[in-house]
């Protein structure tokens, strides 16, 4: 969004007053932005969820609320919850009545929106007028209230408990910032001189978005978007295999020193997905690259394509399990009962562990809207806590991310929250090589 408030910290923490706990403002519209046309507002706006409009004078704020969306087209609606207010001064506190009675809630045709009998805003001529009805205790002066000139109109959703006032993790989200993350990411160098890449294991359940943040990360790098091709599974589900995923500063480039790795799902059962002993077996670099994983079939050690004593280039740097933010109450008690076993087995292993929570923009509809609110919102947060809690490890180990699934495009800021999550991946294995 390119455009401000106008709204003081003051004013919007009276205005806030008027409604249940946990309720924030997002500003959809901005009349001086647009010019003021009303045609503008009616885009932007219709069927975006409960709203608060504000029209500005001087030394007052007028508005009003309904709990129902804008309607996309002309007609009437009825509200129990519509209601108007004003806002005197800043030693004044916000006053609220309901929209009068006999009147419907809500009204707006292609050049007008009104609120019951209270309060219309009308435009004309790239200027917005408002009408004040006689009888309304708005607390103002006695005025004349038909068609005053307005200073500037405001049309904001009103978010209930989705958004806290604050950010619970800063991130920057600026041009320069992901310029900062890529660079770091293309030119980053494992941090002893032995290793050449570090590997990342990605571990979860299916559909929890592994491959999907592994085409997330290429498309970020390259500025398009990237859809990675199939990854051998049979039509029954019951085979997948080891494939390995260099990472390229560009198309056709040279890799990087990162490899991320897929491998068979978790599953409810070790008959249902991959095993605790392969897993394993993937960490510690015996299973070869392209390794076909079978059920109540596990790695034979003694195999020829097996490596017995591998390198330290062939083990896996960090394991990042996967969970789907949308799933998290949904996955059975044995699947989290393997998470956390797994947990403890690589533990014993020295290697680092995070969680990666996808599909954050499906649970939180600001998040969807704009994913600068991730971290501000207060679903996310929550989900984290929930993740953190299911996986067995501190709420800072859990990384929100939203992965190109349906854009055809990339974008400034998702960029950065998937770059800014493979650097905490970089500072866990750079940390534990350390120690």
């Amino acid at each position: 969004m390119t455009f401000n408030s106008r709204l003081d910290t003051e004013s919007e923490k009276k205005l806030l007053k008027l409604f249940d706990p946990n309720v924030n403002f997002r500003l959809l519209y901005k009349g001086s932005h647009f010019r003021f046309d009303i045609s503008k507002l009616f885009e932007i706006c219709s069927e975006q969820g409960s709203f608060i409009l504000i029209v500005y004078f001087e030394k007052y704020i007028f508005g009003g609320f309904l709990k129902k969306s804008l309607p996309h087209s002309n007609k009437q609606v009825e509200d129990e919850d519509a209601f108007v207010f004003s806002l005197r001064d800043m030693d004044s506190t916000a006053t609220r009545f309901s929209v009068n009675k006999g009147y419907h809630a809500f009204h707006r045709n292609n050049y007008s929106i009104s609120f019951g009998n209270c309060l219309k805003v009308a435009a004309s001529k790239g200027e917005f007028h408002v009408d004040l009805c006689s009888t309304c205790d708005f607390n103002c002066p006695k005025w004349s209230r038909k068609k005053q000139l307005c200073d500037e109109v405001e049309l904001h959703r009103v978010q209930a408990g989705d958004l806290l006032p604050g950010p619970w993790r800063g991130l920057p989200w600026t041009e320069a910032n992901r310029d900062e993350l890529r660079k770091n990411l293309v030119s980053y160098e494992p941090p002893i001189a032995e290793l050449t890449q570090v590997r990342v294991l990605l571990l979860g359940p299916a559909g929890a978005g592994k491959s999907s943040f592994i085409g997330s990360i290429k498309s970020a790098l390259y500025g398009h978007i990237v859809n990675l091709p199939g990854i051998g599974s049979k039509p029954d589900g019951c085979i997948k295999k080891l494939k390995s995923y260099p990472i390229r500063a560009e198309k056709g480039g040279q890799p990087i020193a990162l490899t991320l790795c897929d491998v068979w799902d978790l599953g409810d059962t070790e008959e249902t997905g991959l095993s605790l002993h392969d897993a394993l077996a993937v960490i510690k670099g015996h299973a070869p690259e392209g390794y076909k994983f079978q059920s109540g079939m596990p790695i034979n050690l003694s195999s020829a394509s097996c490596c017995l004593d591998p390198e330290l280039q062939d083990k896996i740097h960090c394991v990042v399990f996967v969970l789907n933010a949308r799933d998290l109450h949904s996955y059975g008690e044995s699947l989290v009962k393997m998470i956390k076993k797994l947990r403890r087995e690589i533990s014993d292993l020295d290697v680092p562990q995070l969680v990666l929570l996808s599909h954050v923009d499906e649970v939180c509809h600001a998040v969807n809207m704009d994913v600068r609110y991730v971290y501000t919102s207060r679903i996310v947060q929550k989900k984290v806590q929930e993740a953190a809690s299911l996986a067995g490890v501190p709420v800072s180990f859990v990384l929100p991310v939203k992965n190109y699934m349906s854009e055809l495009t990339v974008n400034r800021d998702n960029d950065i929250l998937i770059f800014s999550a493979v650097r905490q991946i970089l500072y866990a294995i750079d940390d534990t090589f350390e120690v």
